[in-house]
């Protein structure tokens, strides 16, 4: 009987003292990590441009994410390569060394997403004998020189380039952006129009 009071007393205690105990104890934070994701022009993971032409426009949506526990500064970095170019290194955590073409800067709120449309267009190009030569390409409105060759894949069927987007998140401590080993890419088939 003694026994039953004094653990009834002690659950008791407990449960009156759990609050003050749970101030005092701090757990460690979730996981902390960033999103980026693309979208295809209806705003689905479908639908996704492949087949370009001269002087048309493609719109994809990209986005991220922010799940760090505090609002974070991201940069995305939009980078256009050729089958020789190469892509990041997910495992050594490097971007692909290719040289971005433009970049976009936005604060995202801990838990928050960001989305924007991104529209491309071919607007300057060539093939000649079994080679494709991009010459110009314009991301929302703005006209970048690339020239980007591609050689004809017989086995695919295509001239391959890859719209590339990475994400970089700024490090207060060195205020510097940092790769966050995080990107897409967009695989792309030059053709003529016909």
């Amino acid at each position: 009987y003694k026994l039953i009071l004094a653990v009834v007393g002690l659950i008791g205690v407990l449960l009156i003292a759990a609050p003050g105990i749970a101030g005092l104890i701090h757990l460690p934070p979730g996981e902390q990590f960033s999103e980026l994701y693309l979208l295809g022009p209806q705003h689905q993971a479908s639908g996704y441009p492949f087949n370009v032409a001269i002087g048309e426009n493609y719109t994809v949506y990209v986005g991220g994410g922010n799940q760090q526990s505090n609002p974070a500064y991201y940069a995305l970095y939009v980078k256009f390569l050729n089958s020789a170019d190469a892509l990041p290194d997910t495992t050594a955590a490097t971007p692909s060394p290719v040289e971005p073409l433009c970049e976009y800067r936005f604060v995202v709120e801990n838990g928050q997403t960001y989305e924007t449309p991104l529209t491309f267009q071919v607007s300057n190009a060539k093939v000649a004998n079994n080679q494709s030569t991009i010459g110009s390409l314009n991301i929302n409105g703005v006209s970048y020189k690339v020239n980007k060759p591609a050689v004809w894949n017989s086995t695919t069927s295509e001239f391959h380039y890859n719209l590339l987007l990475e994400l970089w998140i700024f490090n207060s401590q060195s205020s510097t952006f940092q790769y966050n080993n995080r990107y897409v890419n967009l695989h792309l088939n030059y053709h003529r129009a016909r």
